[in-house]
């Protein structure tokens, strides 16, 4: 058994290289992929789209994609999404979004309301767990 903590470069790094993206336990036939919770930024680490839970959470899969690319796996090999949201009315548009990349195997999930994220004008974090097959 081996953990990784990986910060791939499809992704731009975590604020002040505080924390890992990716933890990767690899065990055998495979590896189980925790993902640290993605907000909607771009390559500069400015917010991306304030306030509009639609756009940061098609910012949010698409770095979520990556992440998980840059370890061979997919959104068909997630097991559980964790979502913080700061605004339970902003459901249904984060649904609609969340929906298009599992249109058919639905993982398990958790969703929360918080007060606020850690930067300002993300209404929206979600954090991944997957296990992919395969060295």
């Amino acid at each position: 058994m081996t953990v990784t903590l990986d910060n791939p470069a499809t992704v731009s790094a975590p604020f002040g290289d505080r924390f890992a993206h990716v933890a990767r336990l690899d065990l055998a036939g495979g590896a189980l992929l925790v993902l640290s919770g993605q907000v909607a930024v771009d390559d500069d680490g400015a917010v991306v789209a304030p306030g509009d839970v639609r756009a940061q959470a098609e910012r949010i899969f698409e770095l979520i994609a990556a992440l998980l690319a840059a370890h061979g796996a997919t959104f068909a090999d997630v097991m559980h999404v964790r979502t913080f949201m700061t605004d339970f009315g902003d459901l249904a548009g984060y649904a609609a979004v969340r929906r298009r990349y599992f249109p058919d195997a639905k993982p398990a999930s958790t969703t929360v309301e918080v007060s606020r994220l850690f930067l300002d004008g993300a209404v929206l974090e979600v954090e991944v767990t997957a296990a992919v097959t395969g060295g």
